[in-house]
């Protein structure tokens, strides 16, 4: 009888895992936009953007307000256009840019030793499922970057578009400083 009821404990926890919903809203200010019963205004302004390859990724920063409670939410919308007919965006909340350029610093200075072992692949990732990665293996001598959205395929990118992106991270982050300033 015990048998039975840990292979049905079992089986349920599966089935559980595969049920969540993978779309569900990841990031504070997505679930702040999906209020409803309310008006949401939804700000954005481009802080700027960096080439890459056959793309362009672009950094906005974002000021999202419940006009019926007064409350705002703040962060920053990265968006992939051109590498493919399909868009790719990310939201990170306010709380994420500061961890963000470090994390781009980081990556920007790694080096080959950043491992005793031969290989390694260092990642920041964010709550969105955004995700910049450095690989390296020694007998290449080169480090690699790379930027995911999600799921989707990894797309190379250098070590100068990395420290633009950080360089625009920190922009984000002063730009949402000055609207949260008392006017």
């Amino acid at each position: 009888m015990r048998k039975i009821f840990f292979a049905l404990a079992a089986a349920w926890s599966v089935l559980a895992v595969d049920a969540q919903d993978t779309n569900a809203l990841k990031t504070r200010i997505e679930n702040f936009e999906a209020r409803t019963n309310t008006v949401v205004v939804k700000g954005f302004s481009q802080v700027g953007s960096v080439s890459i390859g056959g793309g362009t990724i672009l950094i906005m920063a974002k000021e999202s307000a419940d006009i019926a409670s007064g409350s705002r939410a703040f962060g920053i919308a990265v968006e992939l256009t051109g590498q493919n007919p399909v868009r790719q965006m990310a939201l990170l909340d306010e709380d994420e840019l500061a961890p963000l350029a470090y994390g781009l610093d980081y990556l920007s200075k790694i080096t080959s030793d950043a491992s005793a072992l031969p290989a390694f692949t260092a990642e920041f990732k964010t709550r969105s499922g955004l995700c910049f990665a450095a690989h390296s293996s020694r007998r290449q001598g080169s480090i690699q970057y790379f930027i995911q959205f999600d799921d989707s395929p990894r797309i190379a990118i250098n070590t100068g578009e990395i420290v633009q992106l950080k360089d625009l991270a920190n922009q984000a982050l002063n730009v949402i400083n000055d609207l949260k300033r008392p006017k």
